[in-house]
């Protein structure tokens, strides 16, 4: 029983919850729904409030982490502090960290479960619907109901792998440009060469200023981390679904053989109908 009692709580010292992004002190009726959440079902676990290094703010049972003011205040802010191996090194004694939004919920204590996959990244999938019409491919996953393995991501983010082979980025400025052209070009190839200008770091620092829509960080865990790490292993739609919801619940609902996943995000913005039924309001 003391070894089972022991294996147990070395478990539980595996993983955090991680509440990011928050600049203030007072919470919203529904905010205070996913806090209820949280300490019901993951109560015994290390939990942490991810705030500015300058806000003055305690809340019980929470341990306190904070980073510099810029990281926070905007979705840019935020987008660069969950780039940052700063971020994840603050949690590098823990091999897994959950990050739980303020808009997300969970239903049931299957955090060492989840852990146990050894899976790099989970999520809540994305899917075509009215409100993701960018969707062309159901996928993991959204963020801010997520699993992270933190050497995982340390990893990527230390990455000297090129973005794009140099050999590769030539061959498709040949295929598509005149001769005088390839010349006038020449240099760039040598470029990217050069790992500050071909790699996770350069990669990372104009992230936000994507034009296709994928500026959260989110986007780069789920499509582009595999590039610097090829084991970098991502949940499958199927696993994701079991894990959580986020747009449309009832059609994830059904396709999860009508059972609740361990959580959900963004439950207040998407058929919020759908999830009064579980909510704990008191």
């Amino acid at each position: 029983m003391e070894n089972e009692c022991t294996a147990q709580a070395e478990a539980v010292r595996r993983v955090a919850v991680v509440v990011p992004g928050y600049n203030r002190t007072e919470f919203t009726s529904d905010e205070e729904i996913s806090f209820r959440h949280l300490e019901h079902f993951l109560g015994r676990y290390d939990k942490y409030l991810v705030v500015p290094q300058s806000l003055d703010i305690e809340r019980p049972g929470y341990r306190i982490q904070r980073f510099a003011d810029s990281y926070f205040g905007s979705a840019n802010a935020n987008t660069r502090l969950m780039l940052s191996p700063l971020f994840y090194g603050a949690f590098k004694a823990y091999e897994y960290i959950l990050i739980y939004q303020l808009d997300a919920l969970v239903f049931s204590d299957q955090l060492i479960e989840w852990c146990a996959t050894g899976l790099d990244y989970i999520g809540a999938p994305w899917m075509h619907s009215k409100d993701s019409p960018w969707v062309s491919t159901p996928r993991v996953g959204n963020g801010g109901f997520s699993l992270r393995k933190v050497p995982s991501f340390l990893k990527v983010l230390s990455s000297d792998r090129y973005w794009i082979d140099p050999e590769v980025y030539w061959q498709s400025v040949v295929s598509s440009k005149s001769i005088p052209m390839q010349w006038l070009h020449l240099p760039w190839k040598w470029f990217k060469y050069i790992k500050r200008y071909n790699g996770v770091r350069q990669e990372l620092s104009q992230w936000h200023l994507r034009p296709d829509g994928t500026r959260n960080e989110d986007h780069f865990w789920s499509t582009e981390a595999v590039r610097y790490d090829p084991d970098f292993k991502v949940a499958s739609f199927e696993v994701g679904l079991r894990f959580g919801f986020e747009v449309v619940p009832q059609t994830c609902f059904e396709l999860n053989q009508r059972r609740l996943p361990f959580g959900c995000h963004a439950w207040p913005r998407y058929d919020r109908s759908f999830w009064e039924p579980y909510l704990i309001k008191c």
